[in-house]
C-alpha cells in the first residue's frame, strides 16, 4: 500500500502543473510577438531563400506540341516529367512552384495524356512566354543604368597630365622575352 503524498506537495504539484499549462498557453497567443521580436521590431528580416522546384514550362514549349509526337519527342521538348505515375501510364504531370521571400508563390502545372506511345492532348495553367518568366526572376535588380565605361580624350588627357609615368605606352620598361627553350621529342618513332 502506497503512503499518500502531504498536502503541501500536492498542493505545489498542482500549482506547478497550472503554471506550465498557463505558460504554454500564453507561448501560442505570442507567435507573433517572437516572430517580429526576431526581426527586431520588423526593421530587419531574416534571408529565406529561393525555392524553386520541379519543371520549367513556358509557353512557346507547349505551343511546340503536335498530337501524334512520340514520348521521347515530348520528354526532348518538355524535360523529364515531375510525376510519371505506374497507375496512370498514359500522363505526365510537369509540375513547378517557385517561392520568394517578398513575393507571391508561383505554381504552374502542365498535364500531358498519350494515346499509347503518341501524344493525344495537352492540358496546362496559363503559362508565362520564357521571356515574361525571365521578367519575373529579375525584379530585385534595379533599374538603374549602368554606367559608361568609356572615357573621353579629354579624360584620357587629364589622366596622362596627372599622372604622367601611368599614361605612357608599357613597352618603354618591359624586358625581351628569353630565347624559346628546345626540347627532344618524348617519343621515338
Amino acid at each position: 500500500m502506497s503512503t499518500p503524498l502531504p498536502r503541501r506537495v500536492r498542493r505545489s504539484g498542482v500549482l506547478a502543473l497550472t503554471l506550465a499549462v498557463a505558460a504554454l498557453a500564453g507561448c501560442s497567443s505570442l507567435g507573433n510577438v517572437g516572430s517580429s521580436m526576431s526581426t527586431l521590431g520588423g526593421l530587419i528580416t531574416p534571408y529565406k531563400i529561393d525555392i524553386l522546384q520541379g519543371n520549367v514550362v513556358v509557353r512557346e514549349q507547349v505551343q511546340a506540341l503536335q498530337p501524334g509526337m512520340s514520348r521521347e519527342q515530348v520528354r526532348g521538348i518538355l524535360g523529364t516529367p515531375l510525376i510519371a505515375s505506374v497507375f496512370h501510364a498514359d500522363r505526365w504531370d510537369y509540375v513547378f512552384t517557385f517561392k520568394r521571400q517578398g513575393q507571391e508563390p508561383q505554381m504552374r502545372k502542365v498535364a500531358v495524356f498519350f494515346d499509347g506511345d503518341r501524344l493525344a492532348k495537352v492540358e496546362a495553367d496559363e503559362l508565362p512566354s520564357e521571356e515574361e518568366f525571365v521578367a519575373s526572376l529579375d525584379v530585385r535588380r534595379s533599374a538603374a543604368k549602368p554606367p559608361v565605361l568609356e572615357a573621353t580624350e579629354a579624360q584620357l588627357q587629364s589622366f596622362r597630365d596627372k599622372y604622367p609615368s601611368r599614361g605612357a605606352p608599357a613597352t618603354a620598361n618591359v624586358p625581351a622575352a628569353p630565347a624559346p627553350t628546345s626540347y627532344p621529342p618524348l617519343e621515338t618513332r
